[in-house]
């Protein structure tokens, strides 16, 4: 994970996730959506389902929100067509980036992500181009404040629970599990009482890229140009940023 803490990017984008509860409440519908049509509409049986309805409490999406998505997806007639689609490509400098979608409409999203990458520095690619510089993982943050926990423990306690790597910071641990694991691990955590304060499976770089100083501006452009689009339900890239 060459050092590559994603606590800061996620601290750092809790107050533009605010200004965009909306937005990001459509997305989380569309996810929920999808994992409950996929996979049935009970938590208890659907680990993907019950791992997207805890984010969407984390972001404060209201309970009829949530029931109104798992309805949708089991009522019959009543569903959109919804694919899920990754986009590869690379941003100024080189820089990898994965885009994941959830669309209606695949011409209408593959036209907006295009124009994001052209008129910012960069470039989409082909499929596989830059996949292979991330690695699909659980990921669990617990935040330190008020925790009388030292490194130590902390490491027997995910190792115990089946976790793979654990990085610590002032504020964070930060622990890193295998997908297929992920939902043990965190039960496994839970029930010694620890409270996550962000738990996900996500994409992370293998290692980080640097970009040149006169391009970061451009770099963030494109990816709030990304973000920004209905269709996109996360980004991800290898940049060497400081998070703002």
């Amino acid at each position: 994970m060459s050092g590559h803490s994603k606590w800061s990017k996620i601290r750092g984008a809790k107050g533009a996730a605010d200004q965009k509860r909306g937005k990001i409440f459509q997305k989380l519908s569309k996810e929920i959506y999808m994992a409950a049509k996929n996979s049935g509409p009970d938590p208890s049986s659907n680990p993907s389902l019950r791992l997207i309805i805890e984010k969407a409490k984390a972001a404060n999406m209201p309970n009829d929100n949530i029931t109104r998505a798992i309805k949708k997806a089991t009522s019959a007639g009543e569903g959109e067509n919804y694919e899920e689609i990754t986009y590869e490509g690379y941003g100024p400098n080189g820089v990898a980036v994965l885009v994941h979608a959830l669309t209606d409409n695949r011409n209408r999203t593959a036209t907006n992500i295009r124009v994001a990458f052209n008129k910012n520095g960069g470039s989409l690619g082909e499929s596989g181009s830059v996949s292979y510089m991330f690695d699909r993982k659980g990921y669990i943050a617990i935040e330190r404040e008020d925790l009388e926990v030292d490194e130590d423990t902390m490491l027997m306690s995910v190792l115990e629970a089946g976790g793979e790597e654990l990085q610590t910071s002032d504020e964070v641990f930060e622990i890193y599990t295998d997908p297929a694991d992920f939902d043990a691990v965190c039960e496994a955590l839970k029930a010694e009482g620890y409270v996550l304060a962000e738990a996900e499976v996500t994409m992370v770089p293998q290692t980080l890229s640097a970009i040149a100083a006169d391009k970061e501006t451009q770099f963030r452009t494109m990816l709030e140009k990304l973000e920004d689009d209905d269709d996109v339900s996360e980004v991800f890239h290898n940049a060497d940023l400081d998070e703002e």
